[in-house]
């Protein structure tokens, strides 16, 4: 790569021998949000997107229940909490600006049996401490707001809402000015004193002052290509979903409460954008990064997560959990069983098999499951290790903290 002069022109860095100042890996909402950022930050900045499917947005921003989350259930002070409250907001100003659909519905989480009221009332407590409304709401005043809906007690929670991610997703890729290239899988990464070169699978070569690397369910891969140890492997999880045949049983959107040990967030019912409700997501672990059923086996991937120390030890910390989860996707009328606890007027004959997801779970070698969002650079490089839901809701914000990252090692040569 040559180091020559160059010249700033509307922001950019205009060095010979560079392709672009700002090389993204990753066309999901996370990468595209971060384009849309960087435009902002720096008008006239030359960004590039490498994503290596057919179109963007096609593994978790496509693929989830459409949730825009109010930030209650996140650790106060972490970024997941600041990030999804202002996320939040910014998402649904967002849409309101550019006319996506969109709708502020609100929910209810539903404690149905009585060990699960302590965690209720703490959950309350932690809405509060990160500035959300919440109404606590007894069984009586559950049926007012969802009628076949039962349990001891609730939190409605107000500023929750709905939308097409996608939708969302294919206005920040246009609007950021970037150039999206997809079909351009990274095979190669090799990084120099003053820039990364990027090889593509079709033997192209791109050449950018700092590279950002938001590649998902492979980002822990694409680390180790640019000679970074994350100290984390992404161990991927399935979430099942199933549609709701009787959606009329339904108003808006209903979860349970979730158990504090886990970053999943139980099955729950979510009334879509389009009208529809979605009945899910369980957890169980997937056997390809891109394992969207059972019978999607990759060797390559199963053995990078049966390979990982800290694997194993989730598998003996929690085998009752993901036994339970592992019954679930395997047979219906458990699952059923499940959601008759929230909604028990469902039968298994209302619920139909919907496409699957996949989450990007960050674990560490001594088998913690990454509860926050985990953002890590390298020289020339900013690396986003774990940003799974609500990445979604917080994406505006997230983009906003790596495109600043991204900039600060973005040299400009005059």
């Amino acid at each position: 790569m040559s180091s020559g002069k160059g010249s700033i022109r509307g922001g950019a860095v205009m060095d010979r021998g560079f392709d672009c100042d700002v090389l993204i890996i990753g066309g999901g909402i996370v990468g595209l949000s971060t384009a849309y950022a960087l435009a902002r930050a720096a008008p006239g900045l030359q960004v590039v997107v490498l994503e290596k499917e057919h179109g963007t947005a096609r593994h978790q921003t496509g693929r989830n229940s459409g949730v825009i989350h109010s930030g209650i259930y996140y650790r106060p002070g972490s970024l997941k909490a600041r990030f999804a409250v202002r996320g939040a907001a910014e998402m649904t100003e967002f849409c309101r600006a550019e006319g996506i659909a969109h709708r502020i519905t609100g929910k209810l989480i539903v404690a149905t049996g009585r060990e699960e009221l302590p965690r209720l009332h703490a959950l309350a407590q932690r809405g509060r401490e990160n500035g959300i409304p919440v109404r606590e709401l007894g069984p009586a005043q559950i049926t007012e707001y969802e009628p076949e809906v039962r349990g001891l007690a609730a939190i409605q929670v107000a500023t929750t809402g709905i939308v097409d991610y996608g939708a969302v997703a294919e206005r920040l890729a246009a609007a950021s000015g970037a150039e999206i290239r997809c079909g351009a899988e990274v095979v190669r990464i090799s990084r120099r004193a003053e820039g990364v070169a990027v090889a593509t699978a079709d033997g192209s070569v791109l050449r950018a002052r700092s590279l950002v690397n938001c590649a998902g369910l492979h980002c822990d891969r694409i680390a180790r290509l640019a000679g970074d140890q994350p100290g984390m492997r992404i161990v991927p999880f399935r979430g099942e979903y199933y549609t709701l045949a009787r959606p009329e049983l339904v108003r808006g959107l209903v979860y349970p409460v979730p158990d504090p040990a886990f970053p999943f967030l139980g099955v729950h019912l979510t009334r879509g954008i389009e009208g529809g409700v979605h009945v899910g997501p369980n957890a169980v672990p997937a056997l390809a990064r891109e394992g969207y059923g059972w019978g999607v086996v990759r060797p390559g991937d199963l053995g990078s997560t049966l390979a990982w120390p800290g694997s194993w030890r989730i598998a003996r910390r929690h085998w009752r959990y993901g036994a339970g989860e592992l019954h679930r996707s395997l047979s219906k009328p458990a699952f059923a069983a499940a959601v008759r606890r929230l909604l028990p007027a469902v039968d298994v004959s209302d619920l139909r098999r919907a496409p699957a997801g996949v989450r990007a779970q960050a674990v560490l070698r001594d088998g913690t499951l990454v509860d926050d969002f985990l953002i890590r650079e390298a020289p020339r490089t900013v690396h986003v290790l774990n940003a799974p839901s609500p990445a979604a809701t917080a994406a505006l914000p997230i983009g906003r903290e790596i495109a600043r990252r991204a900039l600060a090692s973005v040299v400009v040569r005059t």
